[in-house]
């Protein structure tokens, strides 16, 4: 029986530092690619009204990869099994349990999908003890599972300190752009620019930022998460560790906790790390999503929760690694697992219920030979970005499958490695443009779509839509029609054979199988006019070969591994692009190829980390590095700032990364102008890297989450 279960939590750990900074100086080519573009009213399936008035648990029947629509009363799914792809070690500490892919898939143009989350999943036990300040110290709700086996557990303690207000609106969450204090939303805004208009810090004392806490979490893995801030309360999940996962509440200017939920995760398939990129926050709820195909909501106040719901079935190789969207009462998610036999989708679920609204299918049938369709990839796992004003959810899409084998789905394979918008009512294709055509190299489409106005080709300014794809561009579309109206210059070396088909001999390109772009969020400044994308550099020799079709087993047919010796290439490259013209307006190197994500402020000021532990600051003009801190382990994440009683703060999140293998750390840190007890300068002595619980792994994989 699947259970959830409240006891007292173990505290985090919360250092106080005042350390110093040192700082190191750290310092494209051209191909053809042809897009594809579409406009149309392409059906998903609406979810029937739900008999049930309210449902404080929600089960919605697992997606079935083959497209079928699945009844919801056939939905007892038997206890996944613990099976591994072929050919993969077990992490260690981080639990991966087979493979999970990140590629994406396309836009169902029938009526394949799964119906609504039309029933519940057993009955609730709510058996509350309070103590004598009426704080809940523990809470159990029981739930229908198989067997009676407990494989969910949840531990919390404390409520959010001074009456802090946690309860996000609709109007609060479309006005996110005047809240100056708050990062409310993945992006901060709808539109997923990732800019802030604080300027406390800015680029003239920069130099003077310092660390006020290290918060760590016990839980040293590959860290990606973006936290959201609420009214001085900081809200962000851990990856995954011996198959657990903590959400967190703390306090945003000292990082001292206010209460802790641990996940515990149930049977997976996973091929990149144990990653989860954090949470949606509204309503009073804190929504967040699984390694095993879970949709949880938590109250905000204190971590008790309220529903889960299925999102699809993780022995097929269904996963969850993205931050969910959330708007006008909906929550939006996708799913990863684009190394497996499935079909991609973007979904809709009532944030009150956890019933499904809608969900669409990201694979044309129209497009794809045969079924290929029905196991063709198109994964959907970075968070979309929301226009209100034309009612679009605007997303990237990920790779076919097989990754590099394309024979056995010849087609386009629409909507793979696109950007697509769909009706937020009821989930239908609006438009849509594909990047890269029937794709054998796994250049997906996976950084967060940004949203932005920019000059057409007759110099009208007109509503777009950007996205930094793994095939080395930044792809700019009409956001009214979907039209491409530019691709910029490259931002990483390219090739001139990028877009020869693999042999079983092999073939060596730039870009490599991780982009480009990886899924790292870019960020954009309507002050500059420019996007500012991470960027990687890896020559990748490149196989192929005919995969078997296995249920539940990865599919691949292909392999890509990074070229050695002399012709090595492996470094990254921090991009500022001019989106009016396409053009590269500067661009600094760094030794590591570059994985995380990127914040904008009107401080002029972009931040951004490296795999080798410094989180830097550029101006955001010209791209002079301003300052630096090393935290001891990989800056993978993206990073975030916010206000608190007058103060600015600026947090991220260091744990590495497995994917590339850097080194792990368990910490979020928090920084302010003079925020230690040090002095410190932009160029000044080493910071103290013992702060991050480090553990170096050897586990290298080249596949996306």
């Amino acid at each position: 029986m699947t259970q959830f279960r409240f006891a007292a939590a173990r505290g985090l750990q919360t250092l106080a530092l005042g350390l110093c900074t040192s700082a190191l100086m750290l310092s494209p080519a051209l191909a053809q690619q042809t897009g594809h573009g579409a406009q149309g009213n392409t059906p998903s399936e609406k979810a029937a009204p739900s008999s049930q008035t309210a449902a404080p648990h929600a089960s919605q029947a697992p997606a079935n990869p083959g497209g079928e629509a699945t009844s919801p009363s056939a939905q007892t799914p038997s206890t996944p099994s613990n099976t591994k792809a072929q050919n993969q070690q077990k992490q260690q500490r981080e639990n991966a349990q087979g493979n999970q892919g990140n590629q994406g898939s396309q836009g169902n143009q029938s009526n394949q999908s799964s119906q609504g989350n039309q029933g519940s999943q057993g009955d609730q036990g709510n058996s509350a003890q309070q103590n004598e300040a009426g704080q809940t110290q523990q809470n159990e709700i029981v739930r229908g599972g198989n067997g009676g086996e407990t494989n969910t557990k949840v531990t919390v303690q404390g409520t959010v300190p001074n009456g802090a207000n946690v309860t996000v609106s609709d109007q609060q969450m479309q006005n996110a752009g005047s809240n100056r204090q708050d990062w409310l939303l993945h992006g901060r805004t709808y539109d997923n620019q990732r800019y802030s208009t604080l300027t406390q810090i800015n680029a003239g004392n920069v130099r003077s930022l310092s660390p006020v806490a290290i918060v760590q979490t016990g839980m040293s893995a590959s860290f990606e998460t973006t936290p959201i801030v609420v009214n001085g309360v900081m809200y962000a999940t851990t990856p995954v560790v011996d198959n657990k996962m903590k959400i967190m509440a703390f306090n945003a200017a000292n990082g001292s906790r206010i209460w802790e939920t641990t996940y515990n995760i149930g049977n997976h398939k996973i091929c990149c790390g144990p990653v989860n990129r954090g949470v949606a926050v509204g309503y009073g709820n804190v929504y967040v999503v699984t390694l095993d195909d879970k949709l949880i909501a938590l109250d905000a106040k204190n971590g008790q929760a309220k529903w889960e719901a299925t999102l699809a079935d993780p022995r097929a190789g269904y996963s969850e690694t993205m931050a969910p969207q959330i708007y006008n009462g909906k929550v939006i998610v996708g799913s990863a697992g684009g190394e497996w036999a499935i079909r991609g989708f973007v979904a809709a679920y009532d944030a009150k219920t956890g019933h499904q609204d809608w969900r669409w299918w990201a694979t044309d049938p129209k497009s794809f030979e045969g079924n290929s369709w029905k196991s063709g990839g198109g994964m959907v796992w970075t968070t979309p970005a929301i226009d209100p004003q034309r009612g679009l959810v605007i997303f990237s899409t990920g790779n076919p499958n097989p990754d590099l084998y394309g024979q056995s789905r010849t087609g386009d394979n629409l909507w793979t490695d696109s950007i697509v918008a769909l009706d937020l009512n009821n989930g239908k294709l609006k438009w849509a443009y594909q990047e890269v055509k029937h794709d054998v190299w796994d250049y997906d489409a996976v950084s967060n779509v940004v949203l932005f106005n920019t000059k057409d080709e007759n110099g009208k300014t007109v509503p777009a839509a950007g996205e930094a794809g793994k095939v080395g561009w930044f792809f700019i579309v009409n956001r009214d029609t979907g039209k491409l109206i530019r691709k910029s210059e490259p931002f990483v070396p390219m090739s001139k054979n990028m877009f020869t088909t693999p042999t079983k001999q092999g073939v060596e390109m730039l870009p490599g199988a991780n982009g480009g772009a990886e899924w790292s969020p870019p960020a954009f400044s309507p002050k500059t006019r420019m996007v500012y994308i991470l960027g990687l550099n890896q020559l990748m020799n490149f196989t192929t070969q005919q995969p078997p079709t296995v249920p539940g087993m990865i599919r691949l047919g292909s392999a890509f591994t990074n070229v050695k010796g002399d012709k090595s290439q492996q470094w990254g490259l921090f991009t500022a692009i001019d989106v009016d013209n396409g053009k590269v307006s500067w661009q600094k190197r760094v030794p590591q190829p570059m994985m995380g994500g990127a914040l904008a402020t009107a401080g002029d000021l972009v931040f951004t980390g490296e795999g080798n532990g410094w989180f830097d600051a550029f101006n955001a003009k010209n791209g002079n590095r301003l300052w630096r801190f090393n935290l001891g382990a990989g800056v993978n994440a993206p990073p975030i700032t916010y206000e608190v009683n007058g103060k600015q703060y600026v947090a991220v999140a260091a744990g590495g990364n497995f994917q590339i293998d850097y080194p792990r750390g368990d910490a979020i840190a928090i920084f302010a102008l003079n925020g230690g007890n040090g002095g410190n300068s932009g160029n000044g002595g080493a910071s103290n890297g013992a702060a991050m619980h480090r553990h170096p792994h050897h586990h290298r994989r080249h596949h996306r989450r």
